[in-house]
C-alpha cells in the first residue's frame, strides 16, 4: 500500500514513484557527495537509482515518499521503515540543490507525526554515520536525542564503518 500524501506550508509529502522519480532522484543518488555516507557509492545511472528506490519501496513495513515543493518533481526522498511492532526508521536523503530551504526538517517533522500518530510508533530512530555531521544535527534539531555508536556496523564503499544512532519516543 503506498504511503499517504502528507502536507505542510511549502512542502507535499507525495507515494514516491520508483520509476517516474529516478531522473530527479539522480540528482542525489548520483552525486557522490551527497551520497558519500549513504551504504553504498554514488548511483552510476537512473535506472540504479529507479532499480534502488523500488527495492526500498518493496521492503516489508516500508513507507516511501518523495520530497516536493507543491507535489511534483522530487527533490528528496524520505522513508519510515517500521521495523516491528512500535518501532520504525527513518532514512532521507535530499538532492544538494534543495539544501538549506528547510525541506528535510519540515519532511523529517511529518514523518514523525505520521509514525507516531497514525501508525501509533512508540520509537523512530535514525542510523547514521558519525561523520554526517549535517544529518546529525538535522535529527538533534528534530528532538533526537543521540543514544550511542555502534561500533563497525556497517561494510561500505568507504570501509567498515561506524554507526551513530539517535531516537526519539512518543510523548
Amino acid at each position: 500500500m503506498p504511503a499517504p500524501t502528507l502536507s505542510a506550508a511549502g512542502l507535499v509529502l507525495r507515494p514516491l514513484d520508483a520509476k517516474g522519480d529516478a531522473p530527479a532522484l539522480f540528482a542525489a543518488h548520483g552525486d557522490e557527495r551527497t551520497h558519500q555516507y549513504w551504504s553504498g557509492p554514488a548511483h552510476k545511472s537512473v535506472e540504479e537509482t529507479a532499480a534502488y528506490e523500488q527495492g526500498t519501496i518493496d521492503l516489508p513495513g516500508a513507507h516511501v515518499w518523495a520530497i516536493t515543493e507543491t507535489g511534483g518533481e522530487a527533490l528528496g526522498r524520505i522513508a519510515l521503515f517500521v521495523q516491528r511492532e512500535g518501532v520504525g526508521e527513518i532514512g532521507i536523503i535530499i538532492r544538494r540543490d534543495a539544501t538549506g530551504r528547510g525541506l528535510a526538517s519540515k519532511a523529517l517533522k511529518l514523518v514523525d507525526d505520521y509514525g507516531f500518530g497514525e501508525l501509533k510508533l512508540h520509537r523512530i530512530a535514525a542510523d547514521i554515520d558519525p561523520d554526517n555531521s549535517a544529518s546529525i544535527s538535522l535529527f538533534l534539531r528534530a528532538g533526537f536525542q543521540r543514544e550511542g555508536l555502534l561500533r563497525g556496523n556497517w561494510k561500505t564503499h568507504l570501509g567498515i564503518r561506524d554507526s551513530v544512532i539517535m531516537a526519539k519516543l512518543r510523548v
